[in-house]
Parts: structure tokens; sequence; C-alpha cells
């Protein structure tokens, strides 16, 4: 079961990682070029959200299933251990949690401008804090 869930949270990091991307790019550029926001850009930002949200709950099972999460308490001393078990599940919570922001203000913009604006600050915020955390040396 652990492996599963391993395996599908580092295979799902590759799609959710994707569409913050482009999230975050389609809302700079929709802000830079003053375009009018439309569902498409609704629903672009939206599946960023929902990939991400879908990517934290993976990963809170796979900490409570994982034999490090168990280990980790105490053991703060090594690097590797303290990225994988405090600073990636920290600062990609503190990540979704922005990008929650931004799309809940988003919704009560009534501007275009004010649309993209409240989505690509947050998005393009949160997507620098998941790429600091992420244990690149796992996933290679």
């Amino acid at each position: 079961m652990y492996h599963f869930i391993q395996k599908f949270h580092s295979g799902w990091a590759y799609l959710a990682l994707l569409l913050l991307f482009i999230a975050s790019l389609n809302s700079l550029s929709g802000y830079l070029t003053k375009k009018e926001f439309t569902p498409k850009d609704r629903k672009i930002a939206l599946f960023a959200l929902i990939s991400m949200h879908i990517q934290l709950f993976v990963g809170l099972i796979l900490y409570f299933v994982s034999p490090y999460g168990k280990e980790s308490f105490g053991l703060m001393e090594d690097a590797a251990l303290r990225l994988t078990s405090l600073e990636h599940p920290l600062v990609n919570i503190i990540a979704i949690v922005l990008i929650t922001i931004g799309w809940s203000k988003h919704k009560k913009a009534t501007t275009s401008e004010t649309k993209f604006k409240t989505l690509y600050m947050p998005y393009i915020i949160a997507l620098l804090l998941v790429l600091s955390r992420i244990p690149w040396n796992l996933w290679f």
C-alpha cells in the first residue's frame, strides 16, 4: 500500500506542477496583456487548484503511512530526513493555502485585470515554494 501511494504521489506531482506552471503563466500573461478573463482562464486556474489539493491529500496519506513519517520525530539533525518529514509537507501546505486564497479572491474580483492579478501572484509564489522543497534526489 505504501509503495503504491508513494508512486502515485510522485507521478501526480508532475501533472500538478505542470498545471500550476501553466496556470501561473496564463494568469501572468493575461495580466500583462490586459486581456479579458474568460471561462478558459478560470478552468486552467481551477484545474491547477484541484490537482494541488489532490497532491496534498495523497501526500498527507503518504506521510502517515510512511515509515519515514513515524521515524522522523526527534531526528531533525539529518537534513534529508528533515526535508521529507518537515520542510516538504509544511512548505507545500503553505503553498496550497496561497493557491486557495488566490482562487477565492479572484472570484470576488470584478475586473479581468484584478482577476488575473489575484491569481498570478499567489500561484507563482506557490510554484516557487513547491519547487524549493521538492526532494530532488528522490525524483531522479
